[in-house]
């Protein structure tokens, strides 16, 4: 069975994992530091954003999947996932300080655990059956 909510996820998770990494390899660069965060608060919070990434999105990826193959997804999965990704690209440049967008943190935040607590509801509410 093919699950394109989730795949569309996962390649989107999968790219928007490239972009944080690839956010910190730059600030590396241009700061000279090669291991860690040297001592810098910028590349400090990008890695902690790449990192509350990788502890948001395997586990609200294996939920969208769970959902979808269950047959319980329907139109609003999609829209769902669209704001989750949205939502961590948001934290990750609420993370930065010098991008102005403070707001960012709180919105990935809380999209982030808004998409999970809907995806584990219905998730319960189908092996209950009443989803």
């Amino acid at each position: 069975m093919i699950l394109p909510t989730t795949l569309c996820l996962a390649a989107a998770a999968v790219v928007l994992n490239g972009w944080l990494g690839m956010r910190i390899g730059q600030l590396r660069h241009a700061l000279k530091v090669s291991v860690g965060d040297g001592g810098q608060d910028l590349i400090m919070r990008r890695m902690r954003a790449q990192a509350n990434f990788i502890e948001q999105a395997p586990l609200t990826l294996v939920l969208f999947a769970a959902v979808e193959l269950a047959g319980k997804g329907g139109a609003w999965l999609a829209p769902l996932g669209a704001a989750f990704i949205v939502g961590r690209i948001a934290h990750a440049l609420g993370m930065d300080s010098d991008t102005g967008f403070r707001a960012g943190r709180p919105i990935g935040m809380l999209t982030s655990y808004a998409a999970q607590i809907t995806l584990a509801v219905t998730a319960v509410l189908t092996v209950l059956g009443k989803a």
